[in-house]
Parts: C-alpha cells; structure tokens; sequence
C-alpha cells in the first residue's frame, strides 16, 4: 500500500506562486530606441511570432513538473506491506515430566488401558501449543533429571521431543528433587520475573542427590512458582501426595491428582486460566521507501531544463 510519511509536505505547492506575488519585479532599463528609415525590413511574420512563443512556454510546464517531483520526494513516499505477527514476549515456563517405569502402567483401568505417560503426551501437546508467546522448556526425569529442551518460542519443537519420550529413557527411579534442581539452573539463566515450572509424575522421590523439599525452599527464594501433578488412581501408594502438595505450597503454587485423562485435562485448562497467556498481540509492517522515484525524475528535470538554458531553448 502506497503511503507518505509527511504529507504535509504538499502544502508548500503554492509557494513559487506565491514567491512570483510577492517578490518586486525586475526593474526595466530605458534603451534608446533604434530608428531604421524602413520599418518593413524588420517585421516578422506572425507564424514565426506563434511558433517562438510555444518554443518559450515549454519551460513552465517542466518547472512545475520539476517542483512536483521535489515535493512528492520530500514527502516520503513508502510502500507498506501487509501486517506480519510478532512473539508477544510471556512468561518462561518449564515442564517437568516423570519417565519412571511406573509411567508405562494404565492411568486408570476403569477407563481403558491409556498408559500414564501416552496420556500426559496427548494433554501436555494440546496445553503447550496454545502457549503463544511463552517460552517453553522440557525436563524429563527418572533416575536424574535431563533438560530435553531449553527455554523456546518453538514450541512444535517441544511437542516433537515430548512424543519421541519413552518410558525408562532417564532411568526407572523419580529424582522429583533433581527435576525441580536442573529447573532452577535453567531459569538462573532468565531475565523474565514471571517464571512457573509444571511438575507431574505418579510416584514418590524414589533417586537423586536433591531433597524434594530443599529443592522447593531454593525454588521459592529465587521466586519459581511450581504446580505439581500426580496423576494414577486412587488405589495407588506410590503418590506422595503430601510432597508435591507441600512443594506446590511453598513455592505459591497449587497441587492437583488426576485419576483419568478428563480429570487431566481440567487441570490443564485450570493452569490455563492461573497462568493466563499474553492477550496484547504485536504487529510489525515493512516498510519500503520510494523517495529516489521521484527525486531520480526530478533530477532528470533539472538536467532537460539546464541543456534547455545551454542551447539556448529556454
């Protein structure tokens, strides 16, 4: 789309009109009149008067082109391209996943055989991809924590390397402590203030050289929130409940236990609204300036008007 940055540039068209009206005129010399004895010898014909007269009025129009092109130049004329998208800049947000064997066994064999870690993939996809504009990390933990990806805008990246993990990848132990360690290593390395980690896992703190709840004291004193997950059946002894609830307490966040996957999902749509994403989209236009048309054409203006004056033509 065609567009000038300073229009207002345009004002100024009047103004060699208004130059001539106000500027005085040249004053005329008196030249002592030349008597000849035969006035007929020095008539010229009328055709040749006409013909002279159009030669000289040719100028003005180039003047006038001339000026416009100048003032078309310092309007700035640019094209502007169609809106393009920019990364609203969220918040950092991490996810821990367990990948303990305990992972491979059915969510709930009420409602099918879906394996726990098959659940988590399919919820955790469908949360992530609706986090535009929030980086997003992945740590998967069992016997020790291992960062899958660091914090990114890309977040079909991060879905691809959630599905590719497998059950027992990190080891067949839960180092809930460590998972949460390496998460404070890598948001040491963030400016963004507003920092959350999402914890889920089935079992207890079975490996690794951090405590569970000295991890969450280093968590809240450097001001990561962290929401835990514990997802199996109410039949299961191998949540520890009471950790991740005291974790989550410590940290301002908050413990949620999904028997199923629709009881999985609601906790991801709940985290949705308790972490709200960026609604202020930001948009960018190229922008393109075209002020050498118009000065290049002028230019070419000029140069016609003075080889005019040098050949005498003007």
């Amino acid at each position: 789309m065609m567009h000038f940055a300073w229009p207002w540039a345009f004002a100024l068209l009047p103004l060699p009109w208004l130059l001539r009206l106000l500027m005085p005129r040249a004053a005329s010399t008196n030249a002592a009149a030349l008597q000849v004895p035969y006035l007929q010898d020095f008539q010229i014909s009328s055709t040749s008067t006409v013909n002279t007269g159009n030669i000289k009025r040719w100028p003005l129009l180039i003047y006038i082109l001339l000026w416009l092109c100048l003032l078309s130049a310092a309007a700035r004329p640019q094209w502007v391209g169609d809106a393009i998208e920019l990364p609203v800049s969220g918040r950092d947000l991490m996810m821990a996943i367990d990948l303990s064997g305990s992972m491979a066994e059915p969510f709930n064999r009420n409602y099918g055989n879906v394996k726990k870690l098959d659940a988590t993939k399919v919820v955790a996809s469908e949360f992530i991809e609706k986090r535009v504009g929030d980086r997003i990390g992945l740590i998967l933990f069992g016997d020790q924590a291992y960062l899958q990806s660091p914090l990114t805008f890309d977040r079909t990246t991060v879905r691809i390397l959630l599905s590719e993990a497998v059950v027992n990848l990190a080891g067949r132990a839960t180092a809930i402590g460590d998972a949460i360690g390496l998460a404070i290593k890598r948001f040491s390395e963030s400016n963004d203030d507003d920092r959350v980690l999402i914890l889920l896992t089935d079992g207890m703190n079975t490996a690794g050289e951090i405590k569970p709840a000295k991890a969450a004291e280093l968590a809240a004193k450097k001001g990561l929130k962290i929401y835990t997950i514990g997802i199996g059946d109410r039949t299961s002894r191998d949540l520890d409940e009471n950790t991740l609830r005291a974790i989550a307490e410590n940290t301002g966040g908050r413990y949620f236990r999904a028997t199923n996957i629709e009881e999985l999902q609601q906790i991801y749509q709940i985290l949705d609204e308790l972490e709200p994403v960026e609604k202020e989209s930001q948009t960018y236009r190229p922008t393109w300036s075209l002020f050498y048309w118009p000065l290049s054409t002028g230019l070419f203006f000029a140069g016609l008007l003075g080889l005019a004056k040098w050949r005498g033509l003007a």
